[in-house]
């Protein structure tokens, strides 16, 4: 599909997403603040709480007032926070941050799916949603390569400076996002005088749909839950396994018109430079990744995807207190597979709504992903400050495959495809 400047757009405003630059830093700077692990968990805790209480209010705002509008109101949100972050030094500062910072994300998280596949649906291309998504997070992910280096670098100096450069970048997608418009599937859908009652109906009709409902179970719940622990815990690992391990990284610069290439050592002395670089590899696999998910999507099919992954990823997470090292393979696999899992779950799950009310209905199921996080949550940060995060998060994996499992055995959370069925409601 050749590329419109309306997807265009949407290219760009992905590349100004900037949450690498924090992310090597992220929890060794709540550390450093004072926060324990359990201060850590109950503050995620509470964006998970206010995800819950605000997917569907945000979703339902998102239809009534439209797409891009909804962009703005979230993206204002988080740049705000990220610049808020940088200067709280309290543990009620942080919570209520985090609580602005997940009403940022309610507002995009089910607003920019739908604004993709209705627009795509305007250019009688809606079976491009899962190409044209994965190049987005493709081209967002690439650009969090140079991200995640330069944030851990100036994390090296400071750990408040990724959250500033963050808040910048964050910040140019506003410019971005005031020259997309409003998809006309979204416009002729009567969506902006749908009623709270009728929302309502919208979200239970399709959540509750048989095609669905073992989907939701396995992807939103299960699998997004235990992933969600890979991203928390990720770093303090990581410095713990490096650190016993005694790494070190030599990378050797060209530099031209001298002879010797300039050599860059980076040691467990200097771990934020060394988790940006970590980042930047797993951002740089997830890319290349989401870059051919079409291919993949074809050469792969969704049910082996959805069947393999949660399984791999679960059976490294389990192995790691047997054998420590495999927590940085573990963690890679884990973290790199997120986002291309997105983009099928997206596809999946909006080939199988309406338009009306999409961005309420993409909002429930993020909804119901959160509420089912927070006791992970809790319950891991209690065995993190007891015991160890590595073993937390290993129970984790456990509980991933034997879910799987029983999940598999229950419902195939994949629908087979039928005969005679398109491509878009009977795929792989």
């Amino acid at each position: 599909m050749a590329i419109s400047g309306t997807v265009f757009k949407y290219y760009l405003y992905k590349a100004t997403e900037a949450v690498e630059f924090y992310r090597p830093i992220m929890y060794l700077y709540f550390l450093s603040q004072g926060l324990s692990f359990t201060h850590i968990v109950i503050i995620e805790a509470l964006y998970n709480l206010t995800t819950v209480l605000g997917e569907v209010p945000t979703g339902y705002v998102g239809d009534r007032i439209g797409r891009r509008n909804s962009l703005l109101v979230g993206s204002a949100l988080i740049t705000a926070t990220l610049v808020g972050i940088a200067f709280a030094s309290s543990f009620l500062a942080f919570a209520f941050l985090f609580i602005c910072w997940s009403l940022g994300y309610n507002f995009r998280s089910g607003t920019e799916d739908a604004w993709v596949y209705e627009t795509l649906t305007d250019m009688s291309a809606s079976d491009e949603f899962t190409h044209v998504r994965g190049r987005g997070q493709s081209i967002a992910l690439t650009a969090g390569v140079g991200a995640s280096l330069v944030g851990g670098y100036l994390g090296g100096f400071d750990l408040t400076y990724p959250f500033l450069a963050a808040a910048l970048f964050t910040g140019l997608g506003l410019l971005v996002i005031v020259t997309l418009d409003e998809p006309a599937t979204y416009e002729e859908s009567d969506s902006s005088e749908m009623s709270i009652r009728e929302a309502w109906g919208v979200v239970t009709q399709a959540v509750g749909q048989r095609r669905l409902r073992s989907f939701i179970v396995y992807y939103f719940v299960l699998f997004s839950a235990v992933t969600y622990l890979v991203f928390i815990f990720l770093q303090p690992i990581f410095e713990s396994v490096v650190t016993g391990l005694n790494m070190s990284l030599t990378l050797s610069l060209p530099v031209p018109g001298q002879e010797s290439p300039y050599t860059l050592a980076i040691s467990t002395g200097n771990v934020e430079t060394l988790l940006g670089v970590y980042y930047a590899a797993i951002n740089l696999v997830s890319a290349a990744i989401s870059y051919r998910i079409g291919f993949i999507q074809e050469w792969v099919g969704l049910r082996r995807w959805f069947v393999v992954i949660p399984l791999l990823v679960g059976g490294l997470l389990a192995a790691m207190v047997f054998v420590p090292p495999i927590a940085l393979v573990a963690l890679f696999v884990g973290w790199a597979s997120v986002e291309p899992t997105r983009v099928f779950a997206g596809q999946y799950v909006n080939d199988r709504i309406e338009t009306l009310g999409r961005a309420t209905v993409l909002s429930a199921m993020a909804m119901v992903s959160a509420v089912t996080v927070i006791p992970f949550q809790l319950g891991s940060g209690v065995i993190s400050d007891v015991v160890s995060p590595l073993i937390a998060l290993s129970a984790a994996g456990v509980i991933l495959i034997v879910g799987s499992v029983v999940i598999l055995l229950w419902e195939s959370p994949i629908e087979e495809p039928t005969t005679g069925s398109n491509s878009k409601t009977g795929m792989e």
